[in-house]
């Protein structure tokens, strides 16, 4: 394989040519592909939503839930079915395992589906198939509001809404806060009395002349014709011309004892924005499109029709644009472009400050051209640029220099020999070939594992490891092929460099040329910021060009400084000679006793490490805490309240919350539906929850912490009557439900009600726990009416009629639909009582007409209270209760799970047959933690057959591998030192990663080892080995944590408009991994120069007292057999 490196070298101008080629692919790639804040998720999860209008919960759990369950419990990959059972409706939520046949699986469930709704009651309407995508939810919502008509208001919000619909990349609009029209039919019910009209004739005669019917097939000789009888209204006319009842010679139409007239349906929620009524538009992109662009084509297009409007409406409508994720990805990319740069610039600094200017700029190439073949691969494969990607790129940027460092180091020493600079080039990447691909081969064998990463946590991390394995592969064709002919080209222009250099150093004094040296460093520094502003930031393709040249130029003016300070030496004859640092190892090494005291001392500390990080950590967490810039309070209260007493309630809570200083918008919405973006916000909401207010906070910068700005507002919530608020903080990353999430389940539901209620007795007394809360029914009563069968029969009635009766009073009875000249769509027909009739006492003064004449319907039916039951939860075909809880600041999780779990299994304290589970954030916990201990594992046993492939010795291998352990006590002591909690999803990632990376340092000693041992002694060989590679080693090892050192410490600097900011919300997710890797990598470096020496000389002086003793005792018996010969 090494031959394609000769085959390149050979090839030098058409490797240039690719090299040009992949700069252009990548910048084109990067400019093109879509950017977005977290990555779009498919979660294998379907919901199916049946409704039915007037069943109780109870009826839908027999006869909807339950036929539903039966059938789709059947499917293949099915991991859990959860259904609730509701008032007017049911719903099954199905979750599959990752990796499922989307396709088929959609297909089996639509069949299964179609099945059981042969077995639902007539009523029930058509079942809808949803499935659950985080990328489906709105990154903007317009809101509309204005001293107008609502009619009119409606108009232009759904006129607004249509061309919206109209960009490419929007997939679909929501709106929220209009009420849609029907055609309102009012009966009069003195009319009905004067006309001798009773409740139930009416609701006969609507009933029966509200029927499409399809009379059948006729055939005649001439062919086979369908008929049918149409029943659809053409307009209001139609409706108030509808007959009810001849009297006497008259016929009573339904206009002459009712009110038509068009107007809205009943409003069942409401929405404002601060404070203002409003329509709000939420906007849901496609998957895959630009989140940025496609915000921007929405106002664009917005602002243009607004323009169109009469200047009155432009006076007193307002648009406004709210919720806006652009602003987050935004800032998220260019705090990233900005890290990725800052990181850029420490790694080339460190290398500059090492191997010279020449070696630097080689060095330098090496990543942008990974990334430009990084960013081809990320357009090929269709993945867009997210934070995580970003951060990908930001962590590899100091892996994918050591094999560049160690190729051009080689390389330096070949030239020192007077080799040319393209075999010298060459010569290191064949020497260097199979150390690089080994050390390469074992970091993405830490990373290989993570792709196989279940549950959302992997499908949100899932881009970090395809990222590193992207980079790392780029990187090995830039330093096997690219690096060795680039290096060679311009090895020859640094010959005619170092000439020149010779003529400055003779003409100018060291004085000036020091002077020259810091002017022009000053002035490539301010080019290079520039530069790398007007690529990356403010993109100015002229601009960029021009400051490429001049930087360029004055890289060439450094390196000829630099090279004018060097002492050129006379005689090229090289004489080996033990430095300073091989005397100190000769000390360490060089006698039997000095290996086993380092090694001892060594698991000493190890160990203390451990224990103290035991008695003085912070606890663990799933996901990380950072800044958030938006929040969702849920607005909570009980009882049988109506929707004008709901909104008196949402308002007060408003009112304070607009107040609090620190808040930019608020969106506030009563009732059901309203805000659809549950992204990241948390816990799902209480069960008697009224209303929700989405709270957009100012910019992190410019206000205080959020915390402190939830904490005034609950603050002041507190001190509100008969209300309740509980604010859900937004979550970036893979959100979970509370930290304390227990789950009951069984059969017998007064069990169940019994366990909840002990269970959150017990939560309630835990002081380190707070936001409590269950999904028991809320207590509230609704009114049945039991109808007498027995008296309905004698009577000559019926149960439907009665009820049809009985719904004029509440909804109204459904006449069918029509069209308006002034709508597009088709309206609803619905006739019913006035507002001021439609009372439970009117229903007591509603007669039926008999045979015996006029009977008061109370007469038939029984009216009572029954508690009310809102929904009943189903989980795997058992009822559940859920018990929930959040931990106050400073409180640890795992701690009160662990108290709670050991109250349940010692004092057994819930009734029999009754099961519980932990659920939630604690299950997630434990998925992940269960799968990266199996990646880390996994990644380990690759490295090792990696290692003994190369190595042949089981040994050597084994020894490699101790630098793993050593960097997990290093991740201990940078979580101590930085006052961090320990997280599931990103400490443990960085341990993970850690694995591959570190062992690159043992590859590279105990490599150039193996090549000593041949010639030399082999302590002289240890000597050598880190006399050689102690620099190599350093400078892979700093370049790593160089690049990761500002994210650690929070630093992000500003490039377009100067500056630096601490703990920006971006760069605040990626600190623990960050420090994991920093902390991990810089005590494993140090403990693998003392130990892996040590180690190696421990093995060479064991071998030696081996084989004294076994020649000592062969030579004895050789003796004693010659004596008894003898």
């Amino acid at each position: 394989m090494k031959n394609i490196i000769d085959w390149a070298s050979q090839r030098a101008r058409m490797v240039l040519f690719f090299v040009v080629l992949s700069l252009i692919a990548g910048f084109y790639s990067y400019f093109n592909l879509p950017k977005e804040g977290e990555p779009d998720i498919e979660i294998p999860v379907v919901f199916i939503s049946v409704p039915f209008q007037g069943i109780s919960a109870e009826d839908s759990e027999a006869l909807l839930v339950k036929p539903l369950e039966k059938e789709l419990s059947e499917l293949k990959g099915l991991k859990k079915i959860a259904s609730t059972a509701a008032e007017s409706y049911a719903g099954v939520l199905l979750e599959f395992d990752y990796g499922w046949d989307r396709e088929a699986t959609l297909a089996d469930i639509r069949d299964k589906t179609n099945k059981a709704e042969s077995n639902f009651p007539d009523g029930a309407e058509q079942y809808s198939i949803n499935e659950i995508n985080f990328s489906e939810f709105p990154i903007v919502i317009v809101t509309i509001s204005g001293n107008i008509p609502e009619r009119t208001l409606t108009r232009l919000a759904k006129d607004l809404q249509d061309v919206i619909e109209t960009i490419p990349n929007v997939l679909e609009t929501g709106l929220s806060g209009a009420r849609e029209e029907m055609v309102e039919v009012i009966i009069d019910p003195l009319k009905l009395e004067l006309y001798n009209i009773t409740a139930g004739e009416l609701f006969n005669v609507v009933n029966n002349n509200n029927k499409l019917i399809a009379a059948g097939d006729v055939e005649v000789g001439t062919g086979s014709y369908a008929i049918k009888i149409p029943s659809s209204f053409k307009s209001t006319e139609d409706v108030y011309n509808l007959p009810i009842k001849k009297n006497g010679d008259r016929l009573v139409n339904l206009g002459d004892v009712a009110e038509i007239r068009l107007t809205f349906k009943d409003r069942v929620g409401m929405a404002r924005f601060n404070g203002q009524p409003t329509m709000a538009i939420q906007v849901v992109k496609r998957k895959g499109s630009n989140l940025i662009q496609t915000v921007d084509d929405v106002k664009k297009i917005v602002n243009n029709y607004k323009a169109t409007w009469p200047d009155l409406l432009q006076k007193n409508l307002v648009v406004n644009f709210s919720l806006d994720n652009s602003k987050q990805v935004k800032g998220m990319v260019d705090s990233l472009e900005s890290a990725v740069l800052t990181a850029i610039a420490l790694v080339m600094i460190v290398v500059l400050a090492s191997l010279g200017t020449r070696s630097a700029l080689l060095v330098g190439f090496a990543i942008p051209m990974s990334f430009m073949l990084t960013f081809a691969l990320l357009a090929i494969f269709n993945i867009s640029i997210s934070n995580i990607v970003m951060f990908g790129l930001i962590l590899a940027v100091g892996m994918l220099v050591d094999g560049a460092i160690i190729v051009v180091e080689y390389a330096d020493k070949e030239i020192k020999k007077n080799v040319g600079p393209m075999r010298a080039y060459t010569a290191a990447a064949k020497r260097m070939f199979w150390p690089i691909i080994s050390s390469t081969a074992t970091t993405l064998c830490a990373f290989l594992p993570m792709l196989f990463w279940p549950g959302v946590a992997g499908q949100f991390m899932g881009n970090l490891p395809v990222t590193i394995i992207f980079v790392l592969s780029a990187s090995l064709i830039v330093v096997l092929i690219y690096l060795p002919v680039v290096g060679g080209v311009t090895g020859r222009i640094s010959r005619k460099m170092d000439q020149v250099a010779e003529v400055i150093s003779k003409t100018f004094s060291a004085y000036l040329r020091v002077m020259f040296f810091i002017g022009a460093i000053i002035l490539s520094i301010f080019t290079a910021f520039y530069l790398l502003s007007s690529l990356f930031i403010e993109v100015d393709k002229n601009s960029a060009l021009t400051l490429t040249v001049i930087f360029f130029f004055e890289c060439i003016i450094l390196s000829t400084l630099i090279s004018s300070f060097r002492q050129r030496k006379n005689s090229e004859i090289f004489q080996y000679k033990r430095t300073t640092l091989g005397k100190i190892f000769y000390l360490l090494v060089g006698n039997p006793v000095m290996p086993f005291i380092t090694i001892f001392m060594s698991i000493i500390l190890v160990f203390s490490i451990i224990q103290g990080f035991k008695q003085n950590n912070k606890g663990v967490e799933f996901f990380v805490e950072t800044e958030f810039e938006q929040a969702l309070a849920h607005v909570r209260a009980r009882g049988n309240l109506s929707i004008t007493e709901k909104d008196r309630l949402v308002k007060m809570v408003e009112k304070e919350i607009l107040g609090v200083d620190g808040v930019e918008a608020v969106f506030a919405f009563t009732g059901p539906g309203g805000f659809t973006n549950a992204e990241g916000l948390g816990d799902a909401k209480p069960i008697d929850t009224i209303g929700g207010i989405q709270i957009e906070l100012s910019e992190w910068n410019k206000r205080k912490p959020g915390k402190d700005i939830i904490e005034e507002i609950n603050n002041k919530l507190k001190k509100l009557p008969g209300v309740k608020a509980q604010i859900s903080e937004q979550i970036r990353g893979p959100s979970s439900p509370k930290p304390i999430f227990i789950r009951v389940s069984g059969m017998n539901r007064d069990k169940l009600l019994q366990a909840t209620e002990t269970i959150r007795n017990k939560l309630e007394k835990n002081p380190a726990l707070k936001d409590i809360g269950d999904t028991r029914p809320l207590p509230g009563i609704d009114w049945q009416f039991d109808v007498d069968v027995e008296a309905t029969g004698i009577y000559g009635t019926d149960v439907a009629t009665i009820g049809g009766i009985i719904q004029l009073v509440t909804k109204g009875i459904n006449l069918g639909n029509m069209r308006t000249e002034n709508s597009d769509e088709e309206l609803e027909i619905r006739v019913r009582f006035p507002e001021k009739d439609r009372l439970l006492s009117t229903i007591d003064d509603l007669k039926v007409r008999t045979s015996i004449g006029l009977v008061p319907i109370s007469n038939l039916v029984s009216r009572k209270p029954v508690p009310k039951v809102d929904n009943i939860a189903r989980v795997n075909k058992s009822r559940v209760f859920d018990i929930s809880a959040d931990i106050k600041s400073g409180e640890n999780a795992n701690i009160q799970l662990k108290k709670i779990e050991e109250w349940l299994i010692t004092e057994k304290p819930l009734p029999r047959d009754v099961n519980w589970s932990f659920a939630g954030e604690a299950n997630d916990q434990a998925e992940s933690q269960a799968f990266l201990t199996i990646a880390f594992s996994g990644a380990l046993g690759l490295m090792f057959v990696i290692l003994l492939a190369q190595f042949n010795s089981f040994y050597n291998s084994i020894l490699v591998l101790l630098a793993v352990i050593m960097s997990t006590t290093g991740v201990l002591i940078g979580m101590l030192v930085m006052d961090q909690t320990f997280s599931v999803i990103m400490t443990g990632t960085g341990i993970v990663a850690l694995a591959g990376i570190v062992v690159n340092n043992n590859i590279v000693l105990i490599d150039t080892y193996q090549q000593y041992i041949t010639s030399m002694n082999k302590i002289e060989a240890i000597i050598r080995t880190v006399e050689d590679r102690i620099r190599p080693v350093l400078l892979t090892t700093i370049t790593t944590m160089a690049g990761l050192t500002p994210m650690m410490f929070g630093l992000s600097l500003d490039f377009q408009n100067g500056g630096y900011s601490i703990n920006e919300p971006t760069v605040t997710w990626w600190k623990q991994l960050a420090t994991a890797i920093v902390f991990g990598l810089g005590f494993a470096t140090i403990l693998t120069l003392l130990l892996t020496p040590t180690l190696l000389a421990l093995r060479y002086w064991w071998e030696n007292l081996f084989n004294k003793i076994f020649n000592k005792v062969f030579r004895s018996n050789t003796k004693n057999k010659s004596v008894l010969a003898e």
